[in-house]
């Protein structure tokens, strides 16, 4: 989505049992094993490690939690300039990010590891950048308070295609390899044909029955779109099926940490990267310094307030 805290106003302003063996022949199994014996138990250790292997620690293995905290393995610096407001893990280490601000708006291609932005593509002033994703070779970008998007070479940046799509706004923009998901700040989430860009169903986001507002940044995640909730420190995990709120992912001890730290001039939580093939979830916010690497665990302490307190705030209208 455009703004953070102190953006998208609606000044627009900026910034079982086994029987058991007798010893007899326990023994002569230990004793005596024979080749078959061990060529299964070989095929019975790589199935379980090939099983760990595919396995995803870090959003899987606790999926069917509600709440979910985060554990940070790894932190990696990003342009603290860097107004985030799509962000997509690209392969080998590289990032694609979309950025906002009028004047300032671009799409970059960045390093994972040191932060430094390798290739860029800069907007003109007329637009917001908003949403982005890859799909195939293509990036898809939408802007903010207009129904032009882009599209571009994930090579080199190069803009090629110009587009209208057909949402309230352009906010966040995922896909799952097919089709695309898209946010406009309300509850909708939208399906997209990926080739004619109209689009083919809408849901209504809900959580125990309540519009979950102010929809943003988006990822596909295992099945789920994950998107980030505009002016909290909260993810939502929609279920691509029926809309419907399947758990949240609570994040406001990354925000704290910075602040802690005397990052005060930095924004909301804004940008969701997946890296599918080493199953590594990557986050970061608008004007932060850093991306976290995390990891998901099942929240064991008491929330300090309701779930609608948290991560459902009223909506914003900003198309008066």
């Amino acid at each position: 989505m455009a703004g953070g805290s102190h953006k998208k106003k609606p000044t627009k302003r900026s910034s079982s049992f086994k029987p058991q063996p007798s010893m007899a022949s326990t023994s002569s199994l230990f004793t005596r094993p024979s080749p078959l014996a061990f060529v299964l138990l070989l095929l019975f250790l790589v199935a379980v490690l090939c099983l760990s292997w595919k396995s995803d620690p870090s959003f899987a293995v606790h999926a069917s939690a509600e709440l979910q905290s985060v554990e940070v393995v790894n932190v990696f610096p990003h342009d603290r300039k860097a107004f985030t407001q799509g962000l997509l893990y690209g392969g080998d280490d590289t990032l694609f990010e979309s950025t906002g601000l009028y004047g300032e708006s671009s799409v970059r291609k960045v390093s994972l590891r040191t932060g430094k932005v390798e290739a860029l593509q800069k907007m003109d002033s007329s637009y917001f950048g908003e949403g982005l994703t890859l799909l195939g070779e293509r990036l898809f970008q939408v802007t903010w308070l207009q129904k032009t998007g882009f599209i571009y070479d994930r090579n080199n940046l190069s803009k090629f295609e110009n587009f209208k799509h057909h949402m309230k706004d352009g906010w966040g923009l995922a896909t799952d390899g097919n089709i695309l998901f898209g946010s406009d700040g309300t509850s909708t989430l939208y399906h997209i044909d990926s080739r004619t860009l109209k689009v083919l169903r809408k849901q209504i986001v809900k959580y125990k029955g309540h519009e979950v507002h102010n929809l943003n940044e988006l990822e596909f995640v295992n099945g789920e779109v994950l998107a980030n909730v505009w002016q909290t420190d909260c993810i939502a995990r929609i279920s691509v099926k029926d809309g419907g709120v399947l758990g949240w992912i609570l994040l406001p001890n990354l925000r704290e940490g910075l602040v802690a730290a005397g990052e005060n001039g930095i924004d909301v939580l804004n940008g969701i990267a997946w890296d599918v093939k080493q199953k590594r979830l990557f986050v970061t916010g608008k004007l932060w310094p850093k991306i976290y690497e995390i990891k998901l665990h099942p929240m064991t302490k008491p929330l300090s307030g309701s779930i609608e307190q948290l991560c459902m705030p009223q909506p914003f209208n900003f198309w008066h």
